[in-house]
């Protein structure tokens, strides 16, 4: 039995409800049967319709659910964690994080730096100016060529003092929990006190090469071709850098 006071959460895992190629339940299923995280947060790109059923679902799993969306901004990608409605894709990241903190929520910044997606704190964008309640430090499914953006995502958090959380980027079940936040506690709640407060760690190991080829693969299967492009335009759109 784990008598840590610290436990394990993955704050990033995509379903098929947006380009994830696991079910809500499935993924409930593997986090609890595979994995010793206590707490896990559906973020499908700008959709909370999986998060939500994940979280009226979850207590017949025994595992704590946090709410949230990896919504596409005009500057780029902005997780909004401890959120209960949609949120409008494409506005500007100020006031994406005013609406996030307006509904109660936490706004991280993940895989920042990353120059294969849609990051913020890219060439041109204004880091410094937005009120960001953490960033994602380690992401585990960076490509090998963008490893570094995680390195200077900590170097930024440590100069800026946020807190510095780990995250999977979890689209396929077998990378479920591969990043991960320890926070003290055992709850949802916990978790968000202890981002409030900067009482978190991060850990993880990166995806395997065969692991990006499987959830590719399986979402060709899903989807068809056609279908996964379009996730990939989609999810991948240029951002422009107006505040």
């Amino acid at each position: 039995m784990n008598t840590s006071p610290w436990a394990k959460a993955d704050l990033h895992i995509h379903t098929t409800y947006s380009d994830g190629t696991a079910t809500v339940a499935e993924t409930l299923t593997y986090a609890v049967e595979h994995t010793d995280l206590r707490v896990i947060a559906i973020t499908d790109h700008d959709c909370i319709d999986g998060a939500l059923e994940a979280c009226r679902i979850a207590p017949r799993y025994g595992i704590d659910v946090i709410p949230g969306i990896e919504v596409s901004t005009a500057n780029g990608h902005l997780l909004a964690l401890f959120v209960h409605k949609p949120i409008p894709a494409h506005r500007p990241v100020k006031e994406t994080i005013d609406l996030i903190h307006e509904m109660g929520g936490l706004a991280v910044a993940p895989h920042p730096f990353d120059r294969l997606v849609p990051s913020l704190g890219n060439a041109g964008s204004m880091f410094e100016c937005w009120d960001f309640d953490a960033l994602e430090v380690f992401n585990a499914g960076v490509y090998w060529t963008q490893r570094g953006a995680n390195n200077r995502a900590q170097d930024y958090a440590g100069s800026r003092q946020l807190p510095m959380l780990g995250n999977s980027d979890s689209h396929s079940l077998s990378t479920i929990g591969q990043g991960y936040t320890r926070f003290e506690g055992r709850s949802a709640n916990d978790v968000y006190c202890a981002i409030k407060n900067d009482k978190v760690t991060w850990g993880g190991q990166y995806w395997r090469a065969q692991q990006h080829a499987g959830a590719i693969w399986r979402s060709i299967r899903q989807r068809g071709l056609f279908r996964l492009l379009y996730w990939a335009a989609v999810t991948s759109r240029i951002p422009t850098h107006a505040g």
